[in-house]
């Protein structure tokens, strides 16, 4: 049965969950005590560190290839390694944390995110780099969910919980915002290694803080994790992404895509047959069947399709034809990564009027506006026109919807369910900026055509953006129709 929202806030307020009674999380003013800042600046830290993972790498590749003999193909591998094993993982991770704590599920997942950090700041050979890459994107599939439901556990439901939720969003953002300046700067000041040595003290830093801050708990007292769900969904999810990014090298029909990408269906299929007959599900297919958590997780992907290829094309249009260095690229876009926070945060203050569902749908019409200014792109392109308004609209679109997106996700399930719908959400996200980024880069080499001249470049790109426009107003019509009007509650 679905409460409302009352009885769900006076339920929170009364819950007997360790971590909510241990940071003292409700006091009389509803408004999170120090100890509850502390740990969802522990959650934070960790969501920041591997969302920009994802994206600080790029500038740094020249480097790691002329220093490491690396391949085009190995190359590629430095960053999908890191992308696939993140993706394919997070389900595992988000159970993880319900079933064994989020605790020391967030520690674990932390330490390793760390260690692999610093094995592939000291590599030496290119496999070793592109080892550890993976290893990296397995403890940020553990911590990423782990960071959320901490977050939404410590904080009561209602207006402080919303607030917290769009700094765990806004820290987010942040990250993969800020990974092509991060990247430049470290690269040309210091070397490519530091791109992945610095995460080694801010991880240790932050470990010991989560291991004074954090308070254990857990929801799923007495089951076990799902084996073989986990196994499919796992290397359903993983030979999926495999295919996806295969794409941008090989093209849709090329058997070393469709492979993957058939295998990682079928895989996935099987998958759902299993928890269809399975008592202790990984997932229970039953979730999907609450209306916010399928549409949240929909809007979510739509969203992520079109957030990471942006910087991309963004990066590489400003490097390409307009000329910047690296790290005139990285500060270029500066305020566009100012503007991904400013929405992420603006986002709680507008959702007691407009509704967590008119918040969504707003950000996702005020980033297609950008995408589609960004789409007038030319050769002679001024900051002002084709950098910093576009950019400013794209993101602080984007940063408007994510919040309500996963404050309808999260907000939606039962407190057993909060580690696994935290995994979905962060799946929803990853596996869209994977699949956008491999759809909209092939779009661009189709109308480029094997052209490398500005013109060409940038007539690809804009098309990028136009397709990302689309994709955009499709996710604000789903939503329209598809999320709730009035917002949910968790099932009891």
């Amino acid at each position: 049965m679905v409460r409302t929202s009352s009885d769900a806030t006076s339920a929170a307020s009364a819950s007997p969950d360790p971590a909510i009674s241990a940071a003292g999380a409700a006091p009389a003013s509803g408004k999170p005590g120090p100890r509850t800042w502390a740990v969802i600046l522990a959650s934070c830290a960790g969501q920041f560190l591997v969302v920009l993972d994802v994206s600080v790498m790029n500038v740094a590749l020249p480097s790691m290839r002329a220093d490491l003999a690396l391949s085009a193909t190995g190359l590629q591998w430095v960053l999908n390694g890191y992308t696939i094993a993140f993706a394919g993982f997070m389900l595992l991770g988000g159970r993880a944390a319900d079933l064994f704590g989020r605790k020391a599920t967030y520690l674990a997942g932390l330490a390793v995110f760390t260690l692999a950090s610093a094995a592939g700041g000291f590599a030496q050979e290119g496999w070793q780099l592109i080892a550890a890459r993976a290893v990296q994107g397995l403890g940020a599939a553990v911590l990423a969910p782990a960071s959320l439901t901490i977050l939404t556990a410590s904080v009561p439901a209602g207006p402080a919980r919303v607030r917290a939720v769009a700094t765990w969003a806004a820290v987010g953002a942040g990250g993969g915002a800020a990974g092509g300046l991060v990247g430049g700067l470290l690269t040309e000041l210091l070397s490519w290694r530091w791109v992945l040595l610095i995460n080694v003290p801010v991880g240790i830093l932050v470990l010991v803080g989560a291991a004074l801050w954090l308070t254990e708990s857990r929801d799923a007292a007495g089951r076990r994790l799902d084996l073989p769900g986990a196994v499919l969904v796992t290397t359903g999810l993983a030979a999926t992404a495999y295919g996806v990014v295969q794409t941008e090298q090989r093209g849709w029909a090329d058997p070393g895509t469709l492979v993957p990408l058939v295998g990682g269906v079928l895989l996935l299929g099987a998958f759902v047959l299993v928890e269809a007959r399975t008592k202790q599900a990984l997932v229970p297919l039953g979730l999907f069947r609450i209306r916010a958590v399928s549409a949240a997780n929909t809007g979510m992907f739509l969203c992520g399709t079109a957030s990471f290829s942006m910087w991309f094309f963004m990066t590489v249009y400003a490097q390409n034809v307009l000329g910047y260095t690296p790290l005139e690229a990285g500060l270029a876009l500066v305020p566009s990564s100012l503007c991904v926070v400013l929405g992420s945060k603006l986002a709680p203050r507008l959702m007691p009027r407009a509704g967590a569902r008119g918040v969504a749908i707003g950000g996702a019409l005020v980033a297609a506006a950008g995408f589609g200014w960004q789409s007038t792109m030319t050769v002679e392109g001024t900051f002002l026109a084709t950098i910093l308004g576009p950019g400013i609209l794209m993101m602080t679109g984007l940063g408007l919807a994510t919040t309500p997106l996963a404050v309808l996700a999260t907000g939606s399930a039962a407190p057993g369910e909060a580690g696994l719908v935290s995994g979905l959400i962060n799946t929803s996200r990853t596996m869209g900026s994977a699949l956008g980024l491999a759809v909209l880069a092939t779009v661009a080499a189709t109308r480029t055509g094997g052209r490398g001249g500005p013109e060409a470049l940038t007539e690809g790109y804009a098309l990028a953006f136009r397709t990302g426009c689309g994709v955009l107003l499709v996710a604000a019509a789903l939503m329209t129709v598809w999320l709730p009007r009035r917002e949910p509650s968790p099932e009891s």
